[in-house]
């Protein structure tokens, strides 16, 4: 199959050749039909993320599945499906405990001793936190893909992978926003817009959202924004201060910068908790 590979530092990726194994027992065969550039795979490339080449990235992607392997149940060729980067095998102690992005079981790889999924002139090719997206077709454990409706446009489906869960994660699972609450949203990419649906589903009832760029203001609006904020009109902070009388009770840092991480400490009201902060997303 062709796949863009990833060989060092600094060089861009390669559409070249890369063998792709049949599936194991558990183990599905994905068409990739589309896949997001997340700035995780762009901190690869640039070094911050430091991986050994040559290796394919990508990690948000969706796809249909082509093959199963003879102990699947979870989906079916036909399906269409988004992936998921943290993988799980569903018994161990994590997985019961109801921790799975935790899970740490050989399982859901391959054995030094098996043929690997991946190769690369005829060396085994490791596997980007177990996908490898940037490639016509990923080899992947089961559970590490979830089947979803045939008509959601696979341009779309793509972002669950990442940015939607990674947003929406921060509202639901670590800020734990509550009905009424105030929420600003620093930075209105994939993951910022994410971030203000899943305020708008909380209940919040009023999300602010922060950005330099009008068009993705005008984004922030649709996806559920009562107020936006351009940071070129002066101190964003104190402009959230003042529409809010005091601060916000949540701040999302959705950039990854020190600057803006900083403002969304000073952004909070008094007694709120520590701003939640998610990596940036290309979207």
């Amino acid at each position: 199959m062709k796949a863009a590979v990833f060989h060092q530092v600094g060089a861009p990726l390669s559409i070249e050749e890369v063998g792709i194994s049949k599936p194991g027992p558990r183990e599905v065969l994905i068409r990739t039909v589309a896949v997001g550039v997340c700035h995780s795979d762009l901190h690869v490339i640039d070094g911050s993320y430091p991986y050994p080449g040559p290796m394919v990235l990508g990690h948000e992607a969706a796809g249909i599945v082509e093959q199963v392997g003879s102990e699947v149940r979870t989906v079916k060729p036909g399906d269409h499906v988004v992936t998921c980067l943290t993988v799980f095998c569903g018994h161990c102690a994590h997985c019961v405990t109801g921790h799975l992005s935790r899970c740490v079981s050989p399982e859901t790889k391959r054995d030094k001793d098996e043929e690997p999924r991946l190769s690369y002139a005829q060396k085994p090719m490791p596997q980007f936190v177990n996908l490898s997206a940037f490639a016509e077709q990923m080899l992947v454990h089961e559970n590490a893909c979830v089947a979803i409706r045939r008509d959601m446009p696979l341009d779309r489906a793509a972002l669950l992978g990442c940015a939607v869960t990674t947003g929406t994660g921060a509202v639901f699972n670590t800020a734990k926003v509550r009905p009424g609450e105030t929420v600003a949203v620093i930075g209105c990419g994939g993951i910022g817009l994410a971030a203000i649906n899943g305020a708008v589903l909380a209940g919040a009832g009023r999300i602010i959202a922060i950005d330099m760029l009008d068009s993705k203001l005008e984004l922030a609006r649709q996806f559920g924004a009562t107020d936006v904020v351009n940071g070129k009109d002066g101190d964003a902070v104190k402009q959230v201060l003042e529409l809010t009388r005091g601060g916000v009770h949540h701040a999302f840092e959705c950039i990854g910068l020190k600057q803006t991480a900083e403002q969304a400490f000073s952004m909070l009201a008094r007694g709120a908790p520590p701003p939640s902060s998610a990596c940036s997303s290309l979207a």
